[in-house]
This record gives structure tokens, sequence and C-alpha cells, in this order.
């Protein structure tokens, strides 16, 4: 297999990636809080001996997060929130602390507020979000103050990574950053709201068509480069 074949097996190697990716995105149009996700491609060229044409192979293993801002949808929920601007909450995990959007939180037989998937709801200092169960009227400020009969409880904390690109997805709505966060400093939070998924339908689906037909091109070359090979072997074998 010559070089130009190679270098084609890496592109589909690539375009099925972001197929599984965009095929995701588009999976997750209806889920709270999800962040888009993209490719990101790079290129690996070796000289090689002997004087022949360089070797260039392309690879997809990055992961782009994008963090647009999604609609907001009431709900009039207690326990609802949406983050407006930049920022994500933090949520406490078997697995350590990690970062999400989706703001639908109730609480546990403890009182600790929690995801749908019973991970607890983290305050400004990193500690669970405790409501008492015979507490007051709940209200929720816009700077994250939890208050209950007009007495404050906690105070969520929004956290931004430090460097956007190091924040990688954990599983579902759940990051993780990979490096330092920083806190937000004017946190813009809506009770009674969750935001939307951030994947636009319209250009997803068509980033879908065209990675399709890019990986069908791919295919058909790959299809004519083995033809050509089983032509010039026969030949020569007469």
């Amino acid at each position: 297999m010559d070089n130009a074949a190679y270098t084609m097996l890496t592109r589909q190697t690539g375009l099925r990636r972001e197929l599984q990716v965009i095929a995701h995105n588009v999976a997750n149009l209806s889920t709270t809080g999800f962040r888009r996700e993209g490719l990101v491609f790079s290129e690996f060229v070796r000289d090689l001996d002997h004087g022949e044409e360089a070797l260039s192979m392309a690879a997809a293993n990055a992961r782009q997060t994008f963090l647009s801002q999604g609609g907001m949808t009431m709900t009039g929920g207690t326990f609802d929130l949406a983050i407006e601007g930049e920022g994500f909450f933090r949520i406490g995990t078997a697995e350590g602390e990690r970062l999400t959007r989706a703001g639908h939180f109730t609480p546990n037989a403890q009182g600790e507020l929690v995801t749908p998937d019973g991970h607890r709801l983290l305050d400004l200092g990193g500690a669970p979000v405790f409501v008492p169960p015979d507490a007051g009227p709940i209200s929720i400020a816009r700077d994250g103050t939890i208050s209950a009969g007009g007495q404050p409880l906690a105070q969520l904390g929004l956290v931004v990574p430090e460097d956007r690109s190091e924040l990688s997805r954990a599983s579902g709505v759940l990051h993780i950053a990979e490096g330092p966060t920083l806190p937000v400093q004017n946190p813009v939070i809506l009770q009674g709201f969750l935001e939307e998924s951030n994947v636009n339908p319209i250009s997803e689906m068509a980033r879908l068509i065209a990675v399709q037909r890019a990986y069908e091109s791919g295919q058909r070359f790959l299809e004519n480069e083995d033809q050509r090979i089983r032509n010039v072997v026969q030949t020569l074998g007469r």
C-alpha cells in the first residue's frame, strides 16, 4: 500500500470519529445543559529516507467543547437553575469534582441538593448544599445565594476553567477541568429556569451530511486504489 492509501486511511479514521461526535450531538438536542462537541484535526508529516516523498498522516484525537449559551426554558421549579453567561455549577462525585450547566436539582433524603444521578451540588466553598426539609419558602438570588424564609442558607459558586481548552467531557452533561478553575466574578443564576442544549440542529445536520459525503468519497478512493493495485499485480503476473 502506497503513501496515498495510508494517508486516506488516517483521514477516514478521523472522519468516522467526527461522524460519531456529530451523531452524539444530534442525539442530545433536547438534553438540558448539553454542550456541543467537535473534533480537532492535526497533521503529522515525516520525511522518508532515500529521496521518497514525505509521508503525511492525519489525526483527530482531540475534542473541543463549545461553550456558547443555550436557550432558556421556564419551568417554575424551585431548584431548577440556569446560568446566564459564563460559568459552571460545581458537582461532587465519587471520582472527584465535576462541572455542569445542567441545573435540575432536587433534595435527597438528607436534604442535600443533588443531580438526577445523585451527585451533590457544591457551594462556593466546595461543601454540599443542604436545605432543611422544614425550611420555609426557598428563594435563590441571581448571585447564587439560597435563602429559606428570608434567612440565607448557602451560596452557590460558579467556576470556569482557567484554560478553556482543558475542559473535556467526563460523562453525559458532566465535564472535567484538567487544569485549575477560576471563580466567576459576577455570576448570574436564574431560579425556575433550565438551560437547553447549545446544539443547533440545522448546522449540525449540515455538518453530518458534509462529513458523510467526505467519508463516502474517501471510501471510493480506497476502493479504486485497491482495484488499481489488483490490476497491476495481474498484469505483472502474466
